[in-house]
């Protein structure tokens, strides 16, 4: 088996992952949830506005401003909404495997054991000098 068809058969197990199926799981439940969509639509809105007062030559700072608000208040609710919440929660873990097995094969690359090598975010920090550590989470 060549490096692309064990490429492939990662894939296929990841695919597999817990994470994985959960976000697919969340990312379906927050597009079908019609509240949610609109306040993502109503974010949006606030963003061209904005953009568009930004590319303006006479813009109104006032106004500028007044869009910003607007727009972060949209973003706020857009992030309260549980479904998001939901969603953010499982893009975040499988982002956090994703960066782990990335992790992984750059450290084989560079001629690590590939039994051994494995990526540890608290880690991520580590001077090598215990001195200056704040201890891993």
């Amino acid at each position: 088996m060549d490096i692309i068809e064990l490429t492939r058969e990662l894939g296929k197990a990841l695919q597999q992952e817990e994470s994985y199926v959960a976000l697919q799981v969340a990312t379906q439940v927050a597009d079908e949830d019609m509240e949610l969509q609109g306040l993502i639509g109503k974010f949006n809105l606030k963003r061209i506005a904005v953009n568009n007062e930004t590319k303006r030559e006479d813009r109104d700072p006032e106004r500028l401003k007044q869009l910003n608000a607007e727009m972060r208040e949209a973003y706020v609710e857009v992030m309260q909404n549980e479904k998001m919440k939901a969603y953010q929660t499982a893009q975040e873990t499988f982002n956090a495997l994703l960066t782990r097995v990335q992790r992984i094969l750059v450290a084989c690359s560079q001629g690590a054991d590939p039994e051994t090598a494995d990526y540890n975010p608290d880690e991520e920090n580590c001077t090598g000098n215990c001195a200056t550590c704040g201890g891993c989470s």
